[in-house]
């Protein structure tokens, strides 16, 4: 009887254990499937984290490379608008130097002279400023005498500064030379030039 029941408890300390350690074993293989759980989860987790931490970086560094692209593109305008004012000043001073000399006088007579030995051109008004007129109307008298006597005329004109402008045909073309039309001509044809010598520097 005392086997049997030494039997009995060992049968029952057997299926104890086995029992305990079935259960220990489910709850280590639960316990393992969820740490790798955990694991896999924050491995995710900090892989979002990187990549969106990347395409910010690159979205951030795109858009600095782009402003400063910006910024370099607005300095070169910028420069350039600098180049085209002070291109015309100098020429607007240049115009107005020469306009105010003794050499307006000269440059009128040539003018005249090649425009009276068209064909088609008739009737020709050399237009002036008011003072530019009394100034030079003596010389331009004297000079252009014969040209007088064909239809050439002087006359006076305060609507603009400087220089003068030509009027053929009873007035139904009009060449300027007046400062302000020769500055805006010789500034836009030098421009083109100083923004290529800009570019190639």
């Amino acid at each position: 009887m005392e086997v049997q029941l030494q039997e009995l408890i060992e049968q029952i300390k057997k299926d104890g254990v086995a029992a305990a350690e079935t259960e220990a074993k489910a709850i280590v293989d639960s316990a393992q499937e969820k740490a790798e759980k955990i694991v896999a989860d924050a491995k995710a987790q900090a892989e979002k984290i990187l990549a969106d931490a990347k395409s910010e970086t690159e979205r951030m560094t795109k858009s600095s490379d782009d402003a400063i692209r910006q910024a370099g593109r607005n300095l070169l305008i910028s420069f350039r608008e600098s180049v085209a004012r002070e291109l015309k000043s100098i020429i607007g001073e240049n115009v107005n130097a020469v306009y105010s000399s003794e050499s307006l006088a000269q440059l009128i007579i040539n003018v005249v002279e090649n425009w009276a030995n068209k064909p088609d051109a008739e009737d020709i008004a050399v237009i002036l400023s008011s003072d530019d007129l009394k100034n030079m109307e003596e010389v331009l008298l004297a000079s252009l005498k014969d040209k007088m006597l064909k239809g050439v005329t002087l006359k006076a004109n305060d609507n603009f500064d400087g220089g003068f402008r030509i009027a053929v045909n009873n007035g139904s073309a009009y060449y300027d030379y007046s400062a302000q039309a020769v500055v805006d001509m010789l500034s836009n044809y030098l421009s083109p030039k100083v923004t290529q010598l800009l570019k190639e520097a």
